[in-house]
């Protein structure tokens, strides 16, 4: 990477608390290969017209993105200045020394009042309510909904639900509610289904999707401070919730047993299902012709309430953090400077990046700038997140094997997964010396 050498002051390099003495003329930014990869470096094209340093917006597949991430970060290299990562992985990359600390920098621009609460909780402090901070909210993200206002909105529809569960068809807002519409709009014989929710178990999409019902359901993953998880994960809340997770798994299309963000967005733009979860990421492609011939009759609405009124929905996104191995460290911190002004984040929202600036999600401006920015803003004050340890990669692992088997083919019941779970999560928080 070119450099330039800055200035000397009274014979002595300018040195900086991050402990580099070279003003860097480019910086590099790791990410995953998406959408808002783009918008990031279109902002960032915009930063070097203003400063003149040039920032690269570096890309991987998001199969890849954790392995060649931490692959880098293991062994101490430079090759990155700032990634912008999963918040699962604030635990591991925190405790390894991989992060920079960032808590001056929260402090110094009052971050915890800037930005969402939630945002700051899951993608920036760890440990929980530590108070010490990692990672910067960039990319806010969550899962929503998106459905066929078409369908919804036929009369002969309309009265027929009506007839058969005695309220109005609409935008469901219970998990109830959506469980009816579900079961009324699946017809297999008209090649038309009522559901399409996330069930890929090679990462995390299967267990975000659960987590939508349990959030909701008024139940948790564990006491996240001390890592104790029974009569937690296997409550009866969270036993009701998987359970009714199974039951909307059987108004998925055919075939819907391996189906993350790709397939849900199909199920909308190929006539497959009233109904689709999906990161609110993944959502500009419905409103676009171009992708999505149904867009004039796509609709949008937030993770819906549980039997309690509970209302919350499973974390997305990521934070950016700034690598302690980078040697360009002093230009980092600048450019998080910019990055987190006001009138960088509404720049950025309107770029298509969803910002995590409570001033900005506020906005009438960005709550009507898209169909599904106001659903957005309502989800990101009422999401929560997977466990953040160093050791999320084996509980996620453990959450998909034993949930899986249940939700996709009905084997055993809820309670027994999820008392399976709370044995796995148990043995290997004892395993690496958690809790008491």
């Amino acid at each position: 990477m070119r450099k330039i050498m800055a200035g000397l002051v009274a014979g002595v390099g300018l040195m900086w608390a991050c402990g580099t003495s070279a003003q860097a003329q480019e910086l590099t930014i790791f990410w995953a290969e998406w959408d808002p990869a783009n918008y990031l470096q279109e902002l960032a094209n915009e930063y070097e017209a203003e400063t003149g340093v040039k920032v690269t917006v570096e890309t991987t597949p998001w199969a890849d993105f954790q392995t060649k991430a931490f692959t880098e970060f293991n062994a101490k290299g430079s090759a990155y200045d700032l990634v912008v990562g999963d918040s699962q992985w604030i635990g591991a990359a925190s405790e390894a020394g991989h992060y920079v600390d960032l808590t001056d920098f929260f402090t110094k621009h009052n971050l915890t009042q800037v930005m969402a609460p939630a945002t700051v909780k899951y993608y920036s402090e760890y440990p929980a309510n530590s108070k010490k901070y990692w990672s910067i909210p960039a990319e806010g993200d969550a899962v929503g909904w998106s459905y066929r206002k078409d369908w919804f909105e036929d009369p002969k529809e309309m009265e027929a639900f009506k007839a058969k569960y005695g309220y109005e068809l609409g935008p469901p807002k219970t998990w109830a509610q959506m469980r009816d519409i579900a079961e009324f709009f699946h017809r297999p014989d008209q090649k038309r289904y009522g559901i399409a929710i996330y069930t890929d178990n090679s990462y995390d999409g299967l267990v975000m999707g659960v987590e939508n019902a349990i959030f909701s359901f008024g139940g948790e993953l564990g006491d996240y401070q001390n890592y104790k998880v029974d009569g937690i994960i296997n409550s009866d809340k969270n036993v009701k919730a998987l359970e009714l997770y199974r039951e909307l798994y059987g108004f998925t299309p055919p075939g819907w047993a391996k189906s993350f963000f790709v397939e849900n967005n199909q199920a909308i733009t190929e006539n497959l299902a009233a109904m689709s979860m999906n990161y609110f990421a993944f959502f500009p492609a419905l409103v676009n012709e171009a992708s999505n011939p149904n867009a004039k009759v796509t609709g949008f609405f937030a993770n819906p309430a549980g039997p309690n009124g509970e209302q919350f929905a499973a974390l997305g996104g990521q934070g950016i953090s700034v690598i302690s191995y980078s040697k360009n460290q002093e230009e980092a911190m600048k450019f998080l400077e910019w990055f987190i002004k006001d009138e960088t984040q509404k720049r950025w929202a309107e770029l298509g990046g969803y910002t995590a600036s409570a001033k900005v999600l506020e906005s009438p401006e960005f709550q009507t700038a898209t169909p599904y920015n106001k659903a957005f803003y309502e989800t990101m004050f009422k999401v929560k997140d997977f466990w953040a340890t160093p050791e999320y990669a084996e509980l996620l692992i453990q959450a998909n094997q034993r949930i899986y088997p249940f939700v996709t083919a009905g084997q055993g019941t809820a309670k027994e997964a999820l008392d399976a779970l709370a044995a796995d999560w148990n043995a290997t928080f004892k395993k690496y010396g958690r809790g008491k």
